[in-house]
């Protein structure tokens, strides 16, 4: 492209184009440019590039402006810059992302050279001026320009080669980023573009469509400004700290006091926050709340005499780092403004000095106590908590979120002052006007700084000091009343009485006091579940991670099979790390019984009850916040609930939560009250208090609440979920592995049971199985509650069908697009937990998984005799040296110990799911299989690798052989032959598990884990009848073992497909044994299964499925050779195809075993 090649120099043509504005042959030729760098060219061309662009773009500018002055001239007018930076911004966009292109596609090409890297010669000149010149097109008064740049700056920053500190190449250019970035984070009033009042208005509506589009960008901007701070300060802290600070300088001696004030509000005076000042302050926020999270411990940490640390150089950058900061510190500790906003502009700051506080804790003390004052904050206009102003309310509970994070971040500083801010809270605690957010604020404020004091006893006196309201409250004996049944509760809430008056529902008072009732029961629950998951937080951040265990006594089991604390442990002793565990005694009971009569209120008898008052139904109503997210995609934006777009007052037509008025109330309630306690029962498990023997006397009854067939099916998906992430999880992965006969099996027996009904019936009307319409999938609306409530009255499957086909959702007066987006949000959600808590369980994903991939790079260590494997992770972070996970993350001090205990539970339950209970494993495996004939893509691939997991541990067991050879393999089959549009992108995932399947099960041959790697060939016995089993048989993760005695099921349903003979599948098995490599084999399975593929496209009739349509040629993974052809003219095909022929259809049966057949005999 660069060479003369045929006199033609396709390159310079190009850049003598970028001066050429005619009908806008610069932006394409910069289009054209663009194209070129984006198809990664040598080195050598590349250079060239490089050195040649920033003299063509010079000179195209000066050719603009010449030409822009003759124009001016011309036409006897002043040169007007804002209009030719107008006319220019499609060129400035456009060359901007082309430049950031020219680099980020080819970082390679920086990085292998040497004399680049190191600083010298002509190519490191080169491209240092190039970085400058893209740095310097930061400067654009249109933020678009710096938008496009941000992923190439990202990824130079985060590259390890380019970062360290003794390269140059990079620290040129961060003044300017920090201070373009840092200027176009400041929002602007899009009021003053529309109006012309924005000095660059006519280039922002250029830029922007509108004002959602400029928020949209401006929270992407923002997003990706943070990794670029962070980075400039861990690689140059002395340079990022001064920038920041000469701005901190000039914001805070120009809007701190007042001295700007416009936009004010009309009736108090005061600042807004659309006033300049404050949106200065806000902007200035994220640049240094990131920059010092990105600095160096070293920068801030004179504590450690250390050499790396005491070397003259990083010392004195120490000095100057630290004393900016604390100048900085000591500025916003004694601004004390008078402005509302400019109390929640000084809240931000001060929670962004919060990994400051931790080296220099002089004015820490100071900042909680700004934090505190704030919370207690009133107007002379706004006293009481009824009459506090919006602008007050946000500062109150800023103040209370700032006031946790820096808790969270110092606790252990504040342990000197635990008393006197004890009183201090108790006297915030005491007032009137104090917000219920803020009581839990402070209720975590205190349980954070508790967990850092180092007597166990007085923590957890503590803690139950700073609980015993909320025990108060859930012992009390009316609260006890109205969780005990259904009756209570709904009195309780004032749903029995909208029965006989509906107007109560409207009646000030009774709102008023219903809502109190409310507030009590929730607040106890939530103050609980609060300060529960900070200790819990804390116990694991120990050096132990929350093992109830001395450090003594955990460093002499690292070396053990054995563990002493890997079964019942009791409350006194998990007290030693964890404050909070020994008031569960106390809590489970009514827990219990608040879960057992939220889940009784949807059983169908109530159901059918409620449905019929046209108030109380409203009950079961899904919230307006929930129907938002299923407006959004799951999106906040667009101004929330409330918004312009929101969805309030659309499930009880014209009222929203807001108003004095329950209906729309209660199903917030609700949700509120269920999630709470939900939480409570994982974090009782996370805890293992659940495993104590002073817990287990109640434990049955426990069970019978949670595992209760008759409250699992009355749960709607939504409830499903929420069981699924808040509970499940964390019985199956907290629970010690001695205890899973007695503790899990009693709660996951009836949990898979169901949950392989659940799934069936969801997915029935998509799929139009078992006669069941896909109009059924309609939610349930007002107009409809009479007719369900009949069929609620009868109960049974016929209820139960119809119940899952809609999700359980109860829509109201919601609109049905939303409506059927709701339905179908519920519906792969569920799905999609579900298969998401299989894959935690199997170590497939999450702590565990990261626990298995530790132990690969550990063994990839040992066998290279290289130990500085073990201080690396992703490249896309630096190390120091330090031993850390293979994500990155830091290990702990007893790493190998706490990995240990992992590691055998791992084992163990991936065993007992599977080996050693029936019921368990029979449904588990079913309802996996199932899950591969959803059309949800998310789902479907995740279950893939279950699937390889469950072959991995089980194929070797003859009781599994029909599940896994017929059920598995012909779900599999079907998957791929059908080329449906939803299964694009997931077809080679889904015939690599039918190639396990077909080794293990048919030709003897083992896979390594995941189904990776060649097929290992076991020989045959002595008897010539059977296969010798894998060495590694009882060791799944290892590649597990295989089916000694031959199945012939897979064969049998290869060769009931059309156009398969049995021919035909011993040749394929003569292949997939002579070649046994993963792509070979995948290739040589995916020939024949394009045989039966096209065999059934022949009799399909071209009907339009949607997403369970076949998929394009072009789409379609069978096709990929013929897809890939180009430029050839097809033959005509010799065979005639007749209308009546395509209008036939052929309809493949496939035997599919009812869930009792596969699921209960499982081990007869």
């Amino acid at each position: 492209m660069l060479s003369n090649l045929h006199n033609c120099d396709f390159i310079s043509a190009l850049l003598h184009l970028l001066r050429e504005d005619t009908a806008d042959i610069h932006v394409l030729s910069v289009a054209c440019l663009q194209q070129i760098v984006l198809r990664k060219i040598d080195y050598t061309q590349w250079l060239r590039l490089v050195s040649s662009l920033p003299g063509a773009i010079n000179e195209a500018n000066d050719a603009s402006t010449k030409q822009e002055s003759i124009k001016a001239t011309s036409e006897g007018k002043t040169l007007d810059n804002l209009e030719v930076l107008v006319d220019k911004y499609p060129f400035h966009r456009a060359l901007s992302k082309m430049l950031a292109y020219t680099i980020s596609a080819h970082i390679a090409h920086i990085t292998n050279d040497k004399d680049i890297t190191k600083e010298r010669g002509q190519n490191f000149q080169v491209v240092t001026n190039f970085l400058i010149l893209l740095a310097d097109m930061l400067s654009h008064p249109s933020p678009r320009i710096c938008g496009e740049q941000s992923n190439t700056w990202a990824i130079l920053l985060r590259d390890p080669q380019l970062s360290k500190t003794q390269t140059r190449l990079l620290q040129p250019c961060f003044e300017r980023l920090i201070v373009a970035y840092s200027t176009h984070l400041v929002r602007i009033r899009w009021e003053d573009v529309e109006e012309q009042n924005h000095p660059y208005a006519a280039l922002f509506e250029e830029s922007f469509s509108d004002r959602d589009e400029y928020d949209l960008f401006l929270g992407d901007l923002r997003s990706k400004a943070n990794l670029i701070f962070r980075m400039i300060g861990g690689i140059d802290p002395e340079l990022g700290t001064s920038v920041l600070y000469q701005k901190f300088e000039y914001l805070f001696a120009t809007y701190a006091n007042g001295g700007v004030r416009d936009h004010l509000d009309p009736t108090t005076g005061e600042l807004t926050q659309q006033s300049t000042a404050v949106m200065e302050l806000e902007g200035f926020n994220l640049p240094l709340d990131n920059l010092i999270h990105g600095l160096p411990k070293w920068a801030l940490d004179d504590t450690k005499k250390i050499p790396s640390y005491m070397d003259p150089s990083r010392v004195k950058v120490r000095n100057e780092v630290k004393s900016m900061l604390g100048n900085i510190a000591t500025k916003i500790i004694a601004w004390n403004p008078k402005d509302t906003w400019l109390k929640f502009r000084r809240v931000t700051l001060m929670e962004a000095l919060k990994y400051y506080w931790e080296y220099d804790a002089t004015r820490l003390i100071s900042a909680i106590d700004a934090f505190l004052l704030y919370l207690g904050d009133e107007t002379p206009t706004s006293v009481g908590i009824q009459n506090l102003s919006p602008d007050v309310i946000s500062l109150r509970k800023k103040a209370g979120v700032s006031l946790i994070a820096v808790t969270k971040k110092v606790p252990h500083l504040l342990v000197s002052w635990l008393g006197q801010l004890s009183e201090r809270v108790k006297s915030l605690l005491s007032m009137s006007s104090i917000l219920p957010a803020n009581r839990m604020h402070l209720y975590e404020f205190l349980s954070c700084v508790a967990t850092a004091v180092d007597d166990p006893t007085v923590r957890s006196k503590f803690i139950a000091d700073v609980l015993s309201d909320a025990l108060t409250q859930i012992e009390s004996t009316q609260i006890k009343e109205a969780i005990g049944s259904v009756d209570g509760l709904l009195t309780f809430l004032g749903v029995t009485a909208a029965g006989s008056n509906p107007a109560s529902v409207t009646d000030e008072a009774v709102v008023g006091q219903v809502t109190s009732n409310f507030v009590r029961l929730f607040s106890a629950f939530n103050q609980l579940l609060s300060v529960g998951k900070r200790c819990h937080e804390a116990a694991k951040s120990r050096p132990n991670a929350g093992i109830p265990l001395s450090e003594s006594q955990l460093l002499a089991t690292q070396n053990q099979d054995i563990f002493p604390d890997e079964g019942t442990v009791s409350i006194s002793d998990l007290s030693m790390n964890d404050p909070f565990v020994h008031l569960w005694p106390r809590i489970v009971p009514s827990l219990m019984q608040v879960l057992n009569t939220i889940f009784s209120i949807w059983h169908p008898s109530n159901q059918a009850k409620y449905l019929k008052d046209p108030v109380q139904r409203f009950i079961y109503a899904i919230s307006d916040d929930e129907a938002y997210l299923a407006k959004n995609q799951g999106s906040i934006s667009n101004g929330g609930v409330f918004g312009e777009d929101g969805t309030a007052g659309s499930v009880v037509s014209g009222w929203d939560r807001r108003a004095c008025n329950l209906a729309p109330k209660w199903s917030g309630w609700f949700n509120e009250l269920r999630g709470t306690c939900l939480q409570l029962l994982g974090l009782v498990a996370a805890q293992r208090a659940l495993f104590s023997p002073e817990i287990s006397p109640i434990y049955p009854s426990l069970v019978s609440v949670v595992a209760n067939t008759d409250h699992l099916n009355a749960m709607e998906h939504r409830h499903m979920s929420q069981y699924i992430k808040q509970f499940m999880d964390y019985i199956l992965l907290s629970c010690p592995s001695t205890l899973y006969q007695s503790h899990v099996a009693p709660i996951a027996a009836p949990f898979f049971q169901h949950m392989e009904h659940r799934l069936k019936c969801t997915w029935a009307p998509v799929l139009k199985m078992n006669g069941i319409p896909p109009e059924s999938t309609k939610p349930l609306m007002t107009g409809d509650c009479e007719t369900v409530a009949l069929l609620a009255q009868r109960g049974g499957d016929e209820w139960i069908v119809s119940y899952y086909a809609r999700g359980g959702a109860f829509v109201g007066d919601l609109d049905a697009v939303i409506s059927e987006a709701l339905v179908e949000k519920l519906r792969v959600e569920v799905s999609r937990c579900y298969a998401d808590m299989l894959q935690a369980a199997l170590a497939l994903k999450g702590d565990w998984a990261l626990v298995l991939a530790n132990a690969a790079r550990d063994e990839q260590a040992t066998k290279k005799g290289d130990s500085s494997v073990l201080a690396s992770g992703p490249k896309s972070k630096v190390y120091d040296g330090k031993l850390v996970n293979a994500d990155g993350s830091e290990r702990s001090k007893f790493y190998y110990a706490i990995e240990a205990r992992k590691q055998q539970r791992i084992d163990k339950l991936c065993h007992f799911l599977l080996l050693e209970n029936e019921t368990i494993a029979g449904y588990l495996v079913l309802s996996v299989v199932e899950c591969l004939n959803y059309p949800d893509a998310y789902t479907c691939r995740r279950c893939l690798k279950i699937c390889h997991r469950i072959l991995e541990t089980v194929s070797w067991v003859d009781r599994y052989t029909h599940l896994l050879g017929f059920q598995m393999f012909t779900y599999a089959v079907r998957g791929v032959i059908y080329e449906q549009r939803w299964m694009v992108g997931i077809e080679w995932d889904m015939i690599n598990v039918i190639r396990d399947i077909y080794c293990r099960l048919v030709l003897g041959q083992s896979l390594q884990c995941g189904g990776q790697g060649a097929a290992m060939q076991s020989p045959m016995d002595a008897t010539g009848t059977q296969f010798e089993q894998t060495k590694v048989v009882d060791k799944p993760l290892q590649g597990g073992g295989i089916l000694c005695k031959p199945s012939d099921l897979p064969r049998q349903a290869l060769v009931s497909l059309p156009g398969i003979s049995p021919e035909m599948v011993m040749q394929l098995e003569a292949k997939l044994k002579e070649k046994r490599s993963a792509k070979d084999q995948k290739d040589t399975l995916r020939d024949i299964l394009r045989i039966a593929a096209d065999n059934l496209k022949e009799n399909e009739n071209g009907d339009d499925l949607g997403m369970l349509g076949r998929a394009d040629v072009s789409e379609s993974l069978l096709n990929q050779k013929e897809s890939a052809k180009k430029d050839v003219i097809q033959d005509l095909p010799e065979r005639l195809v007749t209308q009546s022929m395509i209008m036939k259809k052929s309809e493949t049966s496939f035997y599919t075993p009812d869930s009792a057949e596969m699921g209960a005999n499982l081990f007869e």
